[in-house]
């Protein structure tokens, strides 16, 4: 039977839960201890899939299709492990879940109520991922914060479950914020107190704080909150502000963490080495040189939208060696006079996905700029379908070529929709998700970069290469590097006569990882590394074995 560690957040929102979840999890997988992870999204959508980036940030795709939380992507990069929907939970869903059964008459004429019904729906979603995944280890996350109205049956359900497992098989962590004052020059205690007594009220005693602080916490104040929120000493947990996310793993276990987990739950005494893990992160902090790449999208003001192409530029500029300044660039600005000058001295231009007719001639300049000055360019999903409409308008000598998606009425439809997404109106969960396979074209760069015949990415989007336009272009010098296996699908598209200019209609940057950079992006990272002069990297990375 599984155990379960229940992760759950004070005083302030954006405390850092996402990021300690998936630390926790690096940390016990280092003891050879399997490890699940669920994230229990209070909100009443049923998925992120339509919700604002403005609100929401980046929706991340599971391999099954699920569209999720970006906190899942944070587990699935420290665990190194593909996540499934299971491991995404909304208030949404565990309604839903309710009122069908009750239409369904499952209930037999009870009246239907948040206690038992729905905190029963929602620990059987628990339990229910721990028997799926056969892991030793569920870490459950619930989002919000303690003391959210719309989180209170959430932490309901975990009271409960506390109360029906063993006590060694369940473990309480809150993560808190401790304020510093300026004019006192000192951090406080109080709020963590408050929210420890809030928690308390909901029936949940929390075994693990760990204190989040721009400031370094004292000792004095370690004991000041295991006494007034009863919990050991050596579980008050203190966690500095770094400098990267990916040095959270070292700063738990350098704390005891994960020893006190073990012994609290009883887990193997087995070996926590995070020796690779520490030479990554060396590597990360010490680069030998710097890049400047570009991210030209609609919401560059907020970075979260498009977190998992900040992180696979990471994972591939540690790879070889150095470090990338983004420049995150908003596409409108480009279409506005001179705004091309914001692209002077970039190494690289990257153009992410998105949805919405809003600032897409910017990304339009943003292909045309990085095709006609050799810079090296990758685009994702939408980015690939802007780098097709780009070239087929220099081709064709025409402004008209563009996407159905943006102008219905084009005489040059070189991105049109899906045949399956005809007559769907529905907006939630309806485009092409989740994992799908693509052939490579021998002696293309796509090819080059993944080494093999034939690869799965992960797919969100409902419009595709009209393969009308696919010989003449190709013609012109724009080669289809990745196909479905049937041929019928264009998922990889190149420019023939660039150093490096790539698109593809997946998201490659779902699958990237710290020690595993996808391809790709390693190949995009290598080719911005050569146009900015840096020698190769002497020191070959070794990498993590690729997953069965």
């Amino acid at each position: 039977m599984p155990k379960y560690i229940f992760v759950t957040g004070g005083v302030v929102s954006s405390v850092g839960k996402g990021i300690t979840t998936a630390a926790l999890g690096r940390l016990l997988k280092a003891r050879n201890t399997t490890v699940v992870v669920q994230k229990l999204d209070p909100y009443l959508n049923v998925d992120p899939g339509t919700m604002s980036p403005y609100q929401h940030g980046e929706v991340f795709v599971t391999s099954d299709g699920a569209e999720t939380d970006l906190d899942l992507g944070h587990y699935e990069r420290f665990l190194d492990h593909d996540l499934t929907l299971a491991s995404s939970v909304t208030s949404g869903q565990m309604y839903q879940a309710v009122i069908g059964k009750e239409r369904r008459g499952v209930y037999l004429g009870r009246t239907i109520q948040q206690i038992p019904h729905l905190t029963n729906e929602i620990k059987e979603r628990i339990r229910g991922i721990g028997e799926e995944s056969g892991a030793s280890v569920v870490i459950v996350e619930v989002g919000g914060t303690v003391g959210d109205i719309e989180g209170q049956p959430f932490l309901e359900a975990v009271r409960q479950m506390r109360k029906e497992e063993a006590r060694e098989d369940t473990l309480s962590i809150h993560v808190t914020f401790l304020p510093f004052i300026s004019s006192t020059g000192e951090l406080k205690t109080k709020p963590t107190q408050h929210s420890v007594a809030e928690l308390r009220r909901m029936g949940i005693q929390p075994d693990v704080i760990i204190c989040r602080s721009d400031y370094p916490m004292t000792g004095d104040l370690a004991d000041k909150i295991s006494l007034f929120c009863d919990v050991e000493p050596r579980a008050v947990i203190p966690m500095l502000t770094v400098s990267s996310i990916y040095e959270v793993p070292l700063v738990l276990k350098r704390a005891g963490l994960g020893d006190y987990i073990a012994e609290r739950m009883h887990l193997p005494d087995a070996d926590h080495d995070l020796a690779d893990w520490q030479k990554w992160v060396e590597r990360l902090k010490n680069p030998r040189g710097r890049l400047s790449v570009a991210v030209v999208g609609k919401y560059s003001e907020l970075p979260d939208a498009y977190l998992s192409v900040k992180e696979s530029l990471i994972h591939a500029a540690v790879h070889h060696g150095v470090a990338v300044d983004i420049r995150w660039i908003k596409s409108g600005e480009l279409e506005e006079p001179g705004g091309l000058a914001a692209l002077d001295g970039v190494h690289a231009i990257v153009v992410p996905g998105g949805f919405g007719d809003r600032a897409i001639e910017g990304k339009v300049e943003a292909a045309r700029f990085a095709r006609e000055q050799g810079v090296p360019y990758l685009g994702l999903c939408l980015g690939m379908q802007i780098m097709v409409i780009e070239f087929a308008r220099h081709v064709f000598q025409s402004d008209k070529p563009h996407s159905t998606e943006f102008d219905p009425d084009t005489p040059y439809p070189v991105i049109s929709l899906l045949s399956e997404q005809q007559g769907i109106e529905d907006k939630g969960g309806t485009m092409r998700l989740g994992g799908y396979p693509c052939r490579l074209v021998p002696g293309t760069k796509a090819y080059a970069a993944y080494g093999q015949d034939e690869v799965v990415e992960r797919h969100r989007h409902r419009y595709e290469f009209n393969n009308a336009y696919r010989q003449p272009l190709a013609d012109a010098g724009l080669i289809p590097s990745g196909l479905s296996p049937d041929g019928t699908l264009v998922e990889i598209a190149e420019l023939r006569d660039h150093p490096w200019m790539l698109g593809t209609q997946f998201h490659p940057e779902f699958r990237s990882r710290p020690n595993r950079p996808h391809p790709l992006f390693r190949d995009f990272i290598g080719a911005a590394v050569q146009r900015a002069g840096l020698a190769p990297v002497v020191e070959a990375v070794e990498e993590a074995p690729t997953r069965p």
